[in-house]
């Protein structure tokens, strides 16, 4: 392919980030493993796995005869990730860390590591092992400079950089483009995916050729991001102070039970009430008082509604699409959890920046402090953190027999 050119790929001790650094190394690039430290294993009680996962990204790095780096984003992942979890979850709300730390941590400070925004590893290109990929063929990547990102609300329109775009990846049950949703348009025009053609299945199939065994025996993780998996009610009380408050029934307004902090809880989840033989859910809560609403099925229609605003939506190409900003209303696709099914709305561009998103059909648990991803195709457009909810279908429900006893009602005979 001509000119070396010298890529820092981020291990994680992981299959994904393995075989991605395999296959940046099979097609000629020079490689460089890096291990990223963003936890502190003192700082809590639970088991923490960060030194056996750099302990296998090491061993990945001695097979493949690439120079392996640690560096460790424990300071800043406290202050930028974090300490803003903490914040949003005292405001009631549920946050996303593994969105909060790929904009803030892997694709900034990492990306600035790397060389490609800062000379510190001078390298040429950064690449992951997420299952995503761009508009950009990788000789375009390296031809990439590091620009200034923009100081108003959108670009210059004379400003004629195509911006690079985010698809989905092939394993479309894997795809994780919901997770680079925050990203920067810079960070993206300098990163590779080499596994964007390819499906898991496929990955650990070269990974057991390679003879990368022992990071194949590993679970997949599904705990928060860099803290791992744990009870975390137990957790988060490690931090914050409890505040406890009732269970109350959205119903009748009966109180079930005590909890030890709204924080502990997020929408939809089951709650646990001491006595109760049924299963109550968690449909709603107010910081004020400290009450958790409940309601007595999963499928509550006070867990479901179709409308809701985000704060300043982040365009992964910068602007909005052609067709919002020149409309104000777009029709695409959307999803506020990873994996679940994409579903289709109408998306309204506000003023500042923000956007109200209505769905064709209620969905279960929207939650504040989540991000709403968009879609339109297979491209991943990107997101905006849900604030606001509008009424849920069982509050539309409420006023609509309202309204409806009120007309049954006689109307008075006027007095003589």
């Amino acid at each position: 392919m001509g000119l070396v050119r010298h890529v820092v790929c981020a291990m994680s001790g992981g299959v994904d980030s393995s075989v991605a650094a395999l296959l940046l190394k099979r097609r000629g690039f020079s490689v460089t493993g890096v291990f990223m430290k963003n936890w502190d294993s003192l700082d809590e009680r639970g088991v923490c796995t960060t030194e056996r996962d750099c302990e296998d990204a090491y061993r990945v790095c001695q097979t493949l005869d690439i120079p392996f780096h640690q560096v460790s984003y424990v300071k800043e992942y406290w202050h930028e990730v974090f300490s803003n979890l903490l914040k949003e979850y005292e405001k009631g709300r549920t946050p996303n860390p593994d969105i909060l730390c790929n904009k803030h941590i892997k694709f900034n400070h990492f990306h600035k590591y790397t060389g490609c925004a800062a000379v510190v590893l001078g390298a040429d290109a950064m690449a992951t092992g997420h299952y995503a990929r761009t508009s950009q063929e990788d000789e375009d990547v390296f031809q990439q400079t590091h620009t200034a990102p923009p100081t108003t609300l959108f670009r210059d329109r004379f400003e004629i950089r195509n911006p690079v775009r985010l698809y989905k990846g092939a394993d479309l049950l894997k795809d994780q483009t919901f997770f680079l949703s925050q990203i920067s348009q810079d960070a993206l025009r300098q990163t590779l995916f080499p596994l964007a053609g390819l499906t898991k299945e496929f990955v650990k199939k070269i990974a057991a050729e390679a003879g990368f065994h022992h990071v194949l025996k590993k679970k997949e993780s599904m705990g928060i991001c860099f803290i791992g998996e744990r009870n975390f009610e137990n957790f988060i009380l490690e931090y914050l102070e409890p505040k406890p408050g009732n269970f109350v029934s959205i119903e009748d307004g009966t109180v079930m039970g005590t909890h030890k902090g709204w924080f502990t809880m997020t929408l939809g989840q089951r709650a646990r009430i001491g006595g109760q033989k049924d299963a109550w859910f968690v449909v709603d809560k107010d910081i004020t008082t400290g009450d958790v609403f409940v309601a007595p099925t999963t499928n509550h229609p006070a867990l479901f509604r179709d409308t809701m605003r985000t704060d300043r939506f982040h365009w992964l190409a910068v602007d909005p699409p052609p067709e919002l900003a020149r409309t104000q209303m777009m029709e695409c696709h959307f999803r506020f959890i990873h994996q679940m099914p994409l579903v289709p709305c109408t998306v309204t561009l506000n003023m500042d920046g923000s956007v109200w998103i209505s769905l064709q059909q209620p969905s279960r648990a929207l939650t504040p402090g989540q991000f709403a991803v968009l879609y339109k195709g297979d491209e991943c457009l990107g997101s905006g953190k849900i604030i606001q909810l509008g009424p849920s279908e069982y509050t539309l429900q409420q006023g609509r027999e309202r309204l409806m006893r009120r007309k049954e009602q006689p109307t008075p005979e006027p007095a003589s």
